[in-house]
């Protein structure tokens, strides 16, 4: 009996070879994108599952006047003081931020300088994270104030062994004061890509603290490193919530309340919305699932179409075989058997058409995804191969074993009304997927488009920046002086931290004339050199920018419009703004320029003129003069600083890589949509084709009458647009909602406008009526005596 099938279905193929391709095409493409999908997404919720489920970061929530503001800056003897108090809590540790080390350089046995990335850690780090180690004891390994432990990869660049415990290493970074001398008490596996925490070298989290006593971090009131637990199998998180909220009111701090999530969640749930998780990357991870499925959906649809489109085709032989005896069970089998071969064979295509677009692919995510065939990915594309052959099989298998035996040897077949509104359906759902896939790239691409070309307040373009190392670091002036005599330097300052997304932050000891004592503000800070604001091209609305004509300025302050506007003052040039104890001199107010991604307002802000306190330099260039004033400042470099490589960034690049995510998506759903697009076509013009054949003598009829090749195309195409207009209905209200749910997490966006829905109905239709159209004015074309011949 399977070779039975096999034989009929080998046969079916052969004598339907265009609607076999229409169908393996299709289903190829949607397996493809389904499987690239799959990979993209299994990887996404793998990131740091491997470490203990038991693992969870403490989060802080900062109540202010104007809402809640949710940070994973914690306190920084928060860990250890919970590990003592809180009965639930096993292990704790603290770490510092990712970027307060990002950008540090190491050396050894006094070679040249690397760039390599760090991380202050408490003691008990690799008790609580689950990172391998290939020596050292993990409960001592970071025990030391002067130790450190190093990747596999940096031992091997540094010492060209792993062999190196007790080994000295220098290590520097922008924020120390000078450079570190370090033992290495242990090596670590290098990080995978599963970790959402990639660092080269942590140091001993002592360094950090400080002296008893004489360290900012020691203080409640100051925070920014992030606190871990890992609490007792018995122990109830939501208890554990409970019991910690307040924790911090019991320390003397107001204002502030703790809660934790699980540190598996906290890659793809990173965004909070009143103190609560309200999304992140997840959404993505969700929106791209839901495309996939969807994308599947359709090229099974088409299957579905054309299977029942060639019922008449096929009719006599369910005739034949029911009259024959057949019962519907096997004609049922026969053809779910079909389109499971023809799934399977799409699979095969998919499998090497995935294998030739993962570089491109992984170039547009910026993963390394690869095709590994584990127990997981065979598993799933076992499941997605046999989901995919029954959706695809189902209708046309129920529909085709239900014919009646007398009808179907006659050949005569009437469409019932639900049949008809069931293939009709189907075309409404394909294109309503398309068309919302239209509007969504039209609507992301208008929205990257603005926040690429909008002001953000300052002049990034030729703008570049480094860090002083070595000898050059604490002569900042000296740095700055050099630099300005290079020729094509339009001008130079510095800043104490990357101007974008790095900036500090305090609710601190501050006032103003008129301050509501209960009023609880955040205030950004820079610490800036002067002639900063010139090199960034940052406008003032009131007084002046820093200089040194006016003598010291080191008692004064500059604060942007946006703290002016929480300030409620009035003509505040002159007046005093109370930081810290001092009272500074407000001399001038700064147009908002935006220091944070558009996703955010433009907060309050204040600039201090603090130059020994900073450490980058930002140099504005003359436009084609980028190359040349490169060369100068390596050859700077070199002069002064040999020890250390000469590395910069570019301000536009930094302003750029905040938009990351949003940028890949805008790409991602580009191809999806093309890709839905071509599928519902492809289906689209093989429903037109057998249109076309069946209604054959009818168009020969109609033209010896004297019928016009315009009409004839008009009667075929007609029957093919009503869906299609139904479809672009449907879908742009759809489009609409989801837009504006996307557009709504950006505090700075576009408005929805009429011309996007317009555009993309316009597109959809004008792409579907190209489809039918092709095939409607070629039937039109032909002679009608063949088609009296046919008879």
């Amino acid at each position: 009996m399977f070779k039975h099938h096999l034989l009929l279905i080998y046969r079916n193929f052969k004598r339907y070879k265009s609607s076999f391709f229409i169908n393996l095409i299709g289903l190829s493409a949607g397996l493809s994108c389904t499987l690239l999908i799959y990979l993209w997404v299994n990887d996404e919720i793998q990131i740091d599952r491997f470490h203990n489920e038991r693992l969870y970061q403490v989060i802080q929530n900062e109540h202010l006047t104007d809402g809640v503001q949710t940070v994973e800056g914690t306190p920084g003897i928060l860990a250890e003081t919970m590990a003592k108090e809180i009965a639930e809590v096993e292990t704790a540790v603290a770490t510092s931020p990712g970027f307060w080390l990002g950008q540090s350089k190491v050396s050894a046995n006094h070679q040249p300088a690397i760039k390599a990335a760090g991380k202050f850690a408490g003691p008990d780090f690799f008790k609580v994270f689950s990172y391998p180690l290939i020596t050292g004891n993990k409960n001592e390994i970071l025990s030391g104030k002067k130790t450190v432990a190093i990747s596999e990869s940096m031992a091997m660049k540094l010492f060209n062994s792993t062999d190196v415990v007790g080994k000295e290493m220098v290590w520097s970074n922008t924020e120390m004061q000078a450079e570190n001398h370090a033992l290495i008490s242990g090596v670590f596996k290098d990080i995978g890509t599963n970790s959402s925490e990639q660092f080269d070298f942590l140091v001993s989290y002592d360094v950090l603290l400080g002296p008893e006593g004489n360290s900012g971090y020691r203080k409640w009131t100051n925070y920014g490193p992030s606190t871990f637990v890992v609490l007792k199998k018995d122990a109830d998180p939501k208890l554990f919530n409970t019991k910690i909220k307040n924790y911090l009111k019991t320390k003397g701090v107001k204002n502030y309340t703790l809660f934790i999530r699980p540190f598996a969640q906290s890659y793809l749930h990173n965004q909070f919305e009143n103190g609560k998780v309200a999304g992140g990357r997840i959404a993505y991870v969700r929106l791209f699932s839901l495309i996939a499925v969807f994308i599947l959906i359709i090229a099974c649809i088409n299957f579905m179409n054309l299977s029942t489109a060639k019922a008449s085709r096929r009719s006599k032989e369910v005739g034949v075989k029911k009259v024959m005896g057949a019962p519907r069970g096997s004609l049922i089998v026969q053809y779910l058997s079909e389109s499971m071969l023809l799934t399977i064979m799409a699979v095969f295509v998919s499998l090497l058409a995935v294998e030739l677009m993962l570089p491109q692919f992984n170039q547009i995510t910026g993963k390394h995804l690869t095709l590994q065939f584990n127990t997981t990915l065979i598993l799933s594309i076992l499941g997605v191969t046999i989901f995919t052959g029954l959706l695809s099989g189902s209708y046309p298998a129920l529909y085709l074993s239900g014919l009646k035996p007398s009808a179907a040897l006659k050949g005569k077949l009437q469409l019932s009304a639900a049949a008809l509104l069931t293939r009709q359906g189907l075309v409404v759902f394909q294109f309503a997927f398309s068309v919302i896939l239209i509007v969504a790239v039209l609507i992301v691409y208008k929205q990257i488009e603005y926040v690429q070309k909008s002001n953000p307040g300052f002049k990034k373009d030729n703008v570049l920046y480094f860090e002083t190392n070595g000898k050059l670091k604490n002569n900042i002036n000296f740095v700055i002086n050099e630099v300005k005599k290079i020729d094509g330097v339009v001008n130079a300052s510095s800043i104490d931290r990357e101007l974008l997304g790095d900036l500090s932050y305090t609710l601190g000891d501050f006032g103003w004339e008129g301050r509501d004592p209960k009023e609880v503000v955040k205030f950004q800070r820079a610490d800036v050199n002067a002639g900063l604001i010139e090199t960034l091209g940052i406008k003032m609305a009131a007084g002046r920018s820093f200089s040194e004509r006016f003598g010291s300025d080191t008692s004064k302050v500059i604060i942007n419009e946006a703290g002016i506007k929480v300030m409620r003052l009035k003509d505040p040039v002159g007046k005093i703004f109370k930081l810290w104890g001092n009272d500074m001199q407000i001399i001038g107010v700064a147009k908002d320029f935006h220091f944070e991604s558009l996703h955010r307002k433009v907060g309050p802000m204040f600039i201090r003129y603090k130059p020994t306190h900073t450490n980058r330099v930002m140099v504005k260039i003359k436009a084609g003069s980028i190359k040349p004033v490169i060369e100068e400042l390596q050859k700077f470099n070199t002069q002064y600083n040999p020890e250390y490589t000469f590395d910069y960034k570019f301000l536009d690049q930094d302003f750029q890589a905040q938009y990351v995510a949003e940028t890949r998506v805008a790409v991602l759903s580009r191809y999806f949509a093309m890709l839905a697009i071509v599928i519902s076509c492809l289906g689209l013009f093989g429903l037109a084709t057998f249109t076309a054949e069946k209604r054959f003598k009818e168009i020969g009829i109609r033209k010896i009458l004297g019928a016009s090749e315009f009409n004839v195309v008009y009667i075929l195409s007609k029957d093919f647009t009503k869906p299609v207009l139904i479809s672009i209905l449907i879908a742009l209200p759809i489009g609409y909602f989801l837009g504006k749910n996307w557009l709504d997490s950006f505090a700075y966006r576009i408005d929805l406008k009429l011309w996007f829905f317009i555009v993309s109905g316009f597109l959809a239709f004008l792409i579907s009526l190209a489809t039918v159209f092709f095939q409607a004015f070629r039937a039109a074309k032909m002679s009608p005596i063949e088609a009296i011949k046919a008879e």
